[in-house]
């Protein structure tokens, strides 16, 4: 099932809060990711928080953004 994200959080600790169509909240967890090409630019705090939505998913300035369906499938459920 494809769900788009309608709204993201930048969290400490390069997390992300994000709410997915079916209103679902979830918590991404990007560090796993920062040392791996282009991600690595996310390791700048400021550059982390601007994370936006765009169409249906997420993406920074840098034009660095993440599938949806790999966010869901990837998030954790929140506690």
């Amino acid at each position: 099932m494809y769900l788009g994200i309608k709204e993201v959080q930048p969290l400490e600790d390069y997390k992300l809060k994000l709410k997915f169509e079916n209103d679902e909240e979830k918590i991404f967890d990007l560090k796993p990711y920062l040392n791996l090409g282009k991600f690595s630019e996310l390791q700048d705090p400021e550059l982390f928080k601007k994370v936006r939505i765009s169409f249906d998913t997420i993406e920074w300035p840098n034009g660095i953004d993440l599938d949806p369906e790999f966010l869901y499938k990837h998030s954790k459920n929140e506690t």
